[in-house]
């Protein structure tokens, strides 16, 4: 890892302990070169119906939420975190009690707001389980 990606790293490691969330989940971020993916292990406290065992729906929308927001980090740089204007949610598949993995595209930023897509998966990228679409209120400069 360079320099600069291992700053990245640490960066999006310290963004991730400030969230309580994103601790009790015990979501990651790794990094490889400019692509990021978020791991959440799979845990029995996630589980929303036991009858299946399917993960929680609230637990896979945070979850890619995240997701959006650490891209944003490491894209952006941002000093504070974005504020969320809107959130749509793709419940493609019932999440397995398996590890989920997600990965965010910035499709645009612009002075204020970012368009951001996420698509989550477990087994196969795919044959995602769910997927994103929001819009972030990008912190603006003290006047």
């Amino acid at each position: 890892m360079s320099g600069a990606q291992t700053e990245a790293q640490a960066a999006l490691s310290a963004m991730l302990e400030r969230i309580p969330y994103a601790r009790f989940l015990g979501v990651r971020a790794e990094l490889a070169g400019d692509e990021m993916t978020m791991v959440m292990p799979f845990g029995q406290h996630i589980i929303g119906n036991p009858t299946l065992p399917a993960i929680h729906g609230g637990v896979l929308g945070s979850f890619m939420e995240m997701t959006a927001l650490a891209q944003l980090q490491v894209k952006e740089g941002a000093a504070r975190q974005p504020r969320v204007i809107d959130v749509s949610i793709e419940y493609l598949r019932s999440g397995r009690p398996l590890t989920t993995y997600a990965r965010a595209e910035i499709k645009k930023v612009g002075r204020r707001i970012a368009n951001v897509h996420v698509e989550a998966w477990q087994e196969q990228r795919a044959s995602p389980i769910a997927a994103l679409r929001a819009h972030f209120l990008l912190a603006q400069g003290e006047s």
